[in-house]
């Protein structure tokens, strides 16, 4: 916030995992929301993901460039309505180098696949890691909206240690490196936390990653 006396400042939150708070400015937050709208609707929307032992996400998901499925990715939303996954935006490409670079990474990473969760205020994302890429190239994640608590552990455990920190809207998150395979979650959204000039209800997270995979027959 703008009238805080005490500015956020940029942490290291594991080796490798850094949160630069406030990266994205006003402007850029309203585009992306505005986007995210557009990019919601069918086909290869958002979408409830269901997971193998019967259970739903509280988070629902869409994806852009590569639709992501547990545990793995395809061209088309799968486990959705069948279609074909809209294109991975060339300004969101460059917002992930840009992202990476200013965590202390080379910044030339071809981000590839865009992940976008939408949290209500009951949704959670339980410990989990980003496994599914062939890729080693650092996460870079993006909060827009409501502000939530955001638990970042370890490789090994989804349990202690970890660290909660608040991500509010237009923070930056990226892990790479030794944190690259770290557990992470969201156990809380706090509703109403959200910029109104947003005229956004909820949490909105981009997550770009760069997948490393080939097409069928390349």
């Amino acid at each position: 916030m703008a009238d805080e006396l005490f500015p956020r400042a940029r942490t290291e939150i594991g080796p490798g995992a850094v949160h630069l708070p406030d990266w994205l400015a006003p402007e850029e937050q309203l585009r992306l929301v505005e986007a995210c709208r557009q990019w919601a609707k069918p086909p290869a929307g958002l979408r409830l993901v269901r997971t193998p032992g019967g259970g739903t996400m509280t988070a629902r998901q869409f994806g852009l460039g590569w639709h992501w499925f547990p545990y793995g990715y395809a061209r088309s939303a799968v486990d959705g309505d069948g279609a074909p996954v809209k294109p991975m935006p060339p300004f969101l490409a460059d917002l992930g180098r840009s992202a990476a670079e200013a965590a202390g990474y080379g910044g030339e990473e071809a981000y590839d696949i865009a992940l976008v969760n939408f949290y209500d205020a009951d949704a959670r994302m339980g410990m989990h890691r980003d496994s599914d890429e062939k890729s080693g190239a650092p996460v870079v994640s993006l909060s827009l909206g409501d502000t939530c608590v955001f638990r970042f552990g370890n490789p090994k455990t989804r349990t202690k240690p970890y660290t909660d920190i608040e991500l509010r809207s237009g923070d930056l998150v990226v892990f790479g490196g030794p944190s690259r395979l770290s557990y992470h979650g969201v156990p809380r959204v706090l509703p109403g936390t959200a910029p109104p000039a947003l005229g956004l209800t909820g949490r909105l997270n981009i997550t770009l990653r760069v997948s490393g995979l080939r097409e069928e027959g390349s």
